[in-house]
């Protein structure tokens, strides 16, 4: 059984589902695999980077399904090393190639790199990679108000995805409204925690079992109820179809309070804070 994901329509008019698949560490064959049984099991939403050093397996995922390409959205990012302008470009290029596939639906800056500051200089790249082809959308990651703020002041474009750390742990209301106020959809990395105590959290266990699911589907049901995309990873099928069988139930504002009240502060699961944190 397939499941049917709903979409969000981004301001450029692209279209994405609620939900997507993250495939960090999945890599060589068994990694194809279970990108093509994530597809084979509803998923549309297909999340890689440059970094992640696996593009091949998402694209070889890609030519082995039976679903057409036109129905998938095939999301990647640019590392920090190459957010001058015509390395972006030769490395969109090669994000390309890797996956031996003709375009990208999404591609993002995976991090703003404040310290070299040439993100801006990435950002415009993108919007021309776009016009080139390359890209059907643009977006970014882990990117604060600050930094959104003076992308669209100097190129007079925002981003359509803003992918940010999220979870209950750490639920970004701030950010989230920011987001959402400009139009520009949130994505959720490590929705789930990463697998934490969460999981076997008591109260999380009661709201699950009221509902008939598990912790994890209460929680990416959280997620969808707050606007934001979610994007687990598991190359269990199980896990797969379990993750995206959150749309049959809604969780009432008094349990979104209460799993809202998890946050904390310091709940960043690394320390990666974008104002200060470089990736390359």
């Amino acid at each position: 059984m397939t499941y049917q994901i709903p979409e969000i329509t981004l301001h450029d008019g692209v279209q994405i589902p609620a939900v997507g698949f993250g495939t960090y560490k999945l890599k060589g064959q068994q990694g194809a695999q279970a990108i093509n049984t994530a597809i084979t099991n509803g998923y549309r939403l297909i999340d890689t980077a440059y970094n992640y050093e696996n593009e091949a397996t998402v694209g070889e995922a890609v030519r082995r399904s039976s679903v057409p390409r036109e129905e998938l959205v095939i999301t990647s990012k640019l590392p920090g090393r190459y957010h001058h302008y015509d390395d972006a470009i030769v490395t969109i290029q090669e994000s390309l190639f890797r996956a031996n596939l003709d375009y990208y639906d999404l591609y993002l800056i995976h991090w703003p790199n404040p310290i070299q500051d040439n993100y801006v200089e990435a950002w415009q790249a993108l919007i021309d990679a776009q016009k080139f082809g390359y890209i059907r959308s643009i977006g970014v990651c882990n990117f604060l108000p600050e930094h959104l703020e003076r992308l669209e002041k100097e190129t007079g474009i925002l981003p359509t995805v803003n992918q940010i750390e999220l979870h209950p742990r750490f639920n970004q209301a701030e950010q989230l409204k920011w987001d959402t106020d400009h139009q520009i959809v949130t994505e959720s990395w490590s929705p789930l925690s990463r697998a934490s105590d969460l999981l076997q959290d008591e109260t999380l266990q009661k709201i699950a079992e009221k509902h008939h699911k598990t912790i994890s589907q209460i929680i990416l049901r959280w997620h969808y109820q707050l606007g934001a995309v979610a994007i687990p990873k598991s190359a269990s099928p199980v896990r797969q179809k379990e993750n995206i069988s959150i749309f049959d139930f809604e969780l009432s504002n008094e349990e979104m309070t209460i799993i809202n009240n998890f946050t904390k502060t310091d709940g960043r699961l690394k320390d990666q804070d974008p104002a200060v944190y470089e990736e390359f």
